[in-house]
């Protein structure tokens, strides 16, 4: 079974959750465009000026979503 990961996207300021919010749109829009699985995509709330987009994805697809949307970090989910 492979591994999950979590591809981030990370945005500041006053209006960071609904640039997250668009950014998320966006990722879904790609993954079914391009007809590529992915586990779950959304926004996380970190602060009231932080907010991050991410998407989810099996290790064999992390390669190809890395070098198409290029997150600015990544964890194991």
């Amino acid at each position: 079974m492979s591994r999950k990961i979590k591809l981030i996207w990370d945005f500041r300021g006053p209006e960071a959750e609904q640039i997250a919010g668009h950014h998320a749109t966006h990722l879904r829009e790609f993954s079914e465009k391009e007809q590529l699985p992915f586990i779950e995509a959304g926004i996380e709330k970190t602060s009231e000026h932080h907010s991050l987009a991410y998407i989810t994805v099996r290790e064999e697809h992390m390669i190809t979503y890395r070098d198409a949307l290029i997150p600015q970090r990544a964890v194991l989910a």
